[in-house]
């Protein structure tokens, strides 16, 4: 079978293409930059590209995108012409050359303020059922993108699932108060609670709907770390975040301690993985509990494939307010 994975420089699309190489399968890497796991090297926003490299294409991941580090220092049209013409240039290309099935990245930026209950509100438990109210270009972009794959289901029948990843870069955090508060892995462990997924588990996700697409048509599905919470934590959670975990799991106190780390005293939202555990049959392996067993035994908190693929940022200049000039 022969695969294509756009952008495939970035984190996602270089472990997939790593780990589809490693399973056997011919893969074509497509990105703006060129690297090990990238075999040509153009825009999809350029349509003529596109079509070269769909030649004998069965599969095509779709992970090129501008991000939310990328807000202020492209235009809005940019975001249009990559996020929304672009994703339209593959699938309608994808139609003419016989793809089986398309599977596109999206985030869980799409949710945007729909994240944030107003204060004294349970925190907000997010399925796939909340209706996204998007609050900058990028999750705008993303949302509309994600409407073009059910279109291209329902019009013309090409097999499209969407993947709504959570935060799984190891780059900085973009707000200045929360890098000022925890040290970096302090963070990134919390966000396992509620807002990180592996790369690992990520890629399998990814494959996963490969394998089913075709059988479900068209779905929409959280990525992100199995939550130890369920709906009747929300409200104490946003109360006091440390009291539900140590309920929970009581041996983070142990491995927070030793290290000097902490938890958030309020936490805001849950991202629920269910549909995809359930319809997917995904099964993701890294969560709280996990990153707490391999802290106890001294290992890293980030899966081998994390580390392989390591920090790659968004941008090839550095700005005074931190790593990314978001606004």
């Amino acid at each position: 079978m022969k695969i294509l994975v756009t952008g495939s420089t970035g984190h996602l699309g270089e472990a997939l293409v790593r780990t589809l190489k490693n399973q056997g399968y011919e893969v074509i890497g497509l990105d703006v930059l060129a690297s090990s796991c990238t075999t040509h090297v153009g825009s999809i926003t350029d349509r003529d590209f596109v079509r070269k490299c769909l030649v004998g294409v069965e599969t095509v991941f779709h992970t090129a995108t501008l991000h939310k580090p990328h807000v202020a220092t492209h235009t809005y049209q940019d975001f249009i012409d990559t996020n929304i013409t672009g994703t339209l240039h593959l699938l309608q290309e994808s139609l003419g050359a016989g793809v089986q099935q398309f599977i596109f990245t999206s985030t869980t930026s799409v949710f945007g303020d729909a994240l944030v209950p107003p204060p004294g509100v349970p925190a907000a438990w997010i399925t796939e059922d909340v209706t996204p109210i998007p609050k900058n270009i990028y999750g705008v972009t993303k949302a509309a993108a994600e409407n073009l794959c059910q279109l291209f289901y329902r019009n013309y029948g090409l097999p499209c699932l969407v993947l709504r990843t959570s935060r799984f870069f190891p780059e900085d955090d973009d707000n200045k108060g929360v890098r000022d508060t925890f040290a970096d892995d302090n963070l990134k462990a919390n966000e396992y609670l509620f807002r990180r997924v592996d790369i690992e588990d990520a890629v399998s996700a990814h494959l996963l709907a490969a394998e089913r697409a075709r059988s479900i048509g068209f779905g929409t599905y959280i990525i992100s770390a199995t939550t130890p919470f369920s709906p009747n934590d929300t409200a104490e959670l946003r109360a006091d975040a440390p009291q539900v975990v140590a309920r929970l799991v009581p041996k983070y106190q142990t491995e927070y301690q030793r290290r000097g780390w902490q938890l958030p005293p309020s936490i805001d939202r849950v991202y629920v993985n269910e549909r995809a555990r359930t319809e997917l049959g995904w099964q993701p392996r890294h969560d709280f509990k996990a990153v707490i067993n391999r802290l106890a035994v001294g290992d890293d908190l980030k899966s081998p494939l994390a580390k392989q693929i390591g920090s790659k940022g968004y941008h090839t200049g550095t700005f005074s307010e931190g790593p990314y000039p978001v606004e």
